[in-house]
C-alpha cells in the first residue's frame, strides 16, 4: 500500500532510540524524509546512517524552550516545509507522589509534556501550509495508573488531552491530530527498567502473561507502522483518536486465559 509519504518531511522527537527509531525506520521505508531530534549527536547520526542518510538530524535538549523553537528553525531552513510531526521524546522517570517533590515533578513535566506543546506551537505555521498531520505518543499510565510515577502519568494525561484539544482547534486547517498509546513495548528504556527488578526474567513473564493478544509485548515496528499510517493520507478522515496499540492490554480483561 502506498501511504503517499514520499518526500514528506516529518519531525520525530526522540527519534534516535527505541520507539522513535522505529518510527524513523518506518518513515524511511515509505520514502519520507525523517528528521531525528535528540540530545545526543552520535546517536542521531547512527540512526541516520542506518536508514541510508536520507534525512536530517537536529541536536536539541527539549526541556529548554529555546531548543524547541530552534528545531523548527533548522528544519525549515533546510527543507522549507514541515509535513508531519511525531511528538515522542520522554521517559518514565519514576517521580512518585511520596518519593517526588515540586522540583522533580515540574522537571518531569518539562521532560515529558511541555515540549509536546512547544515544538507543535512553533511547527504550526508550517503544518498549516502543508495541511500536515500530528501524532503524539502516549502511555497507558494515563488510564491504568502504575504506581510510583505520578509525574509521568500526569504528563500522559496531558498528552491525551492535548491530542483531543488540538484536533478541535486545527479542524479549520485540515490538520489531523491523533495519538498512539503504548502499553508494554521492549525498548532500551524498558530493558533498563526491567533490569532493576530482583528477578528481571520472572517480572517480564508476569507482565507478558497479562497482555491478552498473544501474551507478548508489542513490537516497536508494530507501533511505528500505526504511527506512519496516521501520518499518511490513507487515514485522511481520522482525527482526535487515541489508538491503543497494546495487544488489548488497556481495554480487555487482563485475566483472560487465551488457552
Amino acid at each position: 500500500m502506498d501511504l503517499m509519504l514520499k518526500d514528506k518531511v516529518v519531525i520525530v522527537t526522540g527519534g534516535a532510540r527505541g520507539i522513535g527509531k522505529g518510527i524513523v525506520d518506518a518513515l524511511s521505508r515509505e520514502g519520507a524524509i525523517p528528521v531525528i531530534v535528540g540530545r545526543t549527536k552520535s546517536h542521531n547520526l547512527e540512526t541516520l546512517a542506518a536508514i541510508g542518510g536520507n534525512g536530517f538530524q537536529v541536536v536539541a535538549e527539549l526541556t529548554i524552550p529555546e531548543d524547541c523553537e530552534r528545531v523548527i528553525q533548522e528544519v525549515v531552513a533546510r527543507y522549507g516545509r514541515i509535513d508531519g510531526l511525531v511528538n515522542n521524546a520522554g521517559e518514565n522517570d519514576g517521580v512518585g507522589l511520596e518519593s517526588g517533590d515540586y522540583n522533580r515533578f515540574m522537571e518531569s513535566l518539562h521532560k515529558n509534556l511541555v515540549h509536546y506543546y512547544l515544538v507543535t506551537h512553533h511547527a504550526l505555521p508550517f503544518l498549516k501550509e502543508s495541511r500536515g498531520a500530528i501524532v503524539n505518543i502516549g502511555s497507558k499510565t494515563a488510564e491504568t495508573g502504575q504506581g510510583g510515577t505520578s509525574a509521568y502519568a500526569a504528563a500522559n494525561g496531558g498528552r491525551n488531552a492535548l491530542t483531543r484539544e488540538w484536533a478541535v482547534e486545527l479542524l479549520p486547517f485540515a490538520i489531523r491530530v491523533n495519538a498512539v498509546i503504548v502499553a508494554e513495548s521492549y525498548t532500551p528504556l524498558y530493558e533498563r527498567w526491567i533490569s532493576t527488578m530482583p528477578d528481571p526474567e520472572k517480572k517480564l513473564k508476569e507482565i507478558t502473561s497479562k497482555i491478552p493478544l498473544g501474551n507478548r509485548m508489542t513490537t516497536v515496528d508494530e507501533i511505528a507502522e500505526s504511527v506512519v499510517f496516521l501520518l499518511s493520507g490513507k487515514s485522511s478522515h481520522t482525527t482526535g483518536q487515541l489508538l491503543h496499540v497494546d495487544g488489548g492490554y488497556v481495554h480487555l480483561d487482563r485475566a483472560i486465559n487465551p488457552g
